[in-house]
């Protein structure tokens, strides 16, 4: 038996509620089949859409009624958990009970705390929302100077906010006693909810958005996982990605991997994060293996022609 821990992307999940529970529904059985393998499963989550979209809609609703209170980022990674994680284990159930299988899933709502003076604060970077156009988000810059957008991987401009690296998962105790009961656990989602501890050893909430991945690598390092898995909207890792010179890499060494990194083929806020995190998992202990491939490839992962394989 392997533990796979499986990090979910954002983007692949979809843009609206019933988009995402068409994706899942799709994918569900790829996940369940890794159990029927005799794997053991733990899945995280991205949620750059949908905290975007939920973060939107409070900003707009503050905006044009006194009745609605506008709400912070750690609040919408926390509402993001909730409603994902929901969908996730109406699907998950669903096929279980479709196989006569008995194991049961349960969704934590989890935080992750993070450095106050991590330098993300001041450069932000982790892409939320929707994708606008250049002209689109130049006029909002001009309206909210405080909100920023950049350009994100040819696909458009997001609004872009701080990003700090997790430090330590806060309920990772618990997460460890539901594996050992036989639940299949979802949480971490959207990388956690983003909190500091104050010098009482009190955690409090923090305006930010943590990368999913790197949260999923440090999950993965906790449960002494054997696979990291990051699913996401595309099939591998490529070079020169989106030009006429593509070309997917199907295995790659740490060492090779850097050598990427360092002539700037993944894009930052995109690729990029998957491919560090991936590289924190295969480094952290003998033999473990990262695979970034899509969604629906997910139960084909553990075979050797099938996304980008990363080792140490």
């Amino acid at each position: 038996m392997k533990v796979i821990t499986i990090a979910l992307g954002g983007n692949a999940l979809g843009k609206t509620p019933a988009e995402q529970q068409e994706n899942i529904a799709i994918a569900v059985p790829s996940l369940v089949d890794l159990i029927t393998q005799g794997h053991k499963i733990i899945l995280t989550h991205g949620n750059g859409p949908q905290v975007g979209m939920i973060y939107k809609s409070f900003e707009y609703g503050a905006a044009n009624s006194d009745k609605i209170a506008a709400i912070d980022l750690q609040e919408c990674t926390a509402m993001s958990q909730g409603y994902i994680g929901y969908h996730l284990q109406q699907g998950i159930m669903k096929e279980l009970r479709h196989l006569g299988m008995p194991w049961n899933v349960s969704t934590l709502v989890s935080q992750v705390e993070v450095d106050p003076k991590d330098p993300s604060f001041k450069n932000p970077s982790k892409p939320i929302g929707d994708f606008y156009t250049q002209k689109e988000a130049l006029t909002m810059m001009r309206e909210k100077p405080e909100q920023i957008f950049k350009e994100d991987a040819g696909r458009g401009w997001r609004r872009v906010v701080a990003s700090p690296k997790p430090i330590y998962i806060v309920e990772q105790k618990s997460i460890l006693n539901l594996l050992d009961h036989k639940f299949i656990v979802i949480t971490c989602g959207g990388g956690g909810i983003p909190v500091i501890k104050d010098e009482n050893n009190n955690y409090h909430g923090v305006s930010a958005v943590i990368d999913k991945d790197f949260t999923a690598a440090m999950l993965a390092d906790i449960v002494e996982a054997h696979y990291l898995f990051i699913l996401t909207a595309v099939d591998h890792v490529y070079l020169h990605f989106g030009t006429k010179k593509q070309k997917e890499l199907k295995e790659i060494s740490a060492k090779q991997a850097r050598k990427y990194i360092k002539a700037g083929h993944f894009a930052e806020g995109s690729m990029l994060p998957k491919v560090e995190a991936a590289l924190r998992f295969v480094e952290s202990a003998p033999g473990r293996r990262a695979v970034i491939t899509s969604l629906e490839k997910a139960h084909l992962a553990m075979g050797d022609d099938v996304g980008t394989v990363i080792y140490s």
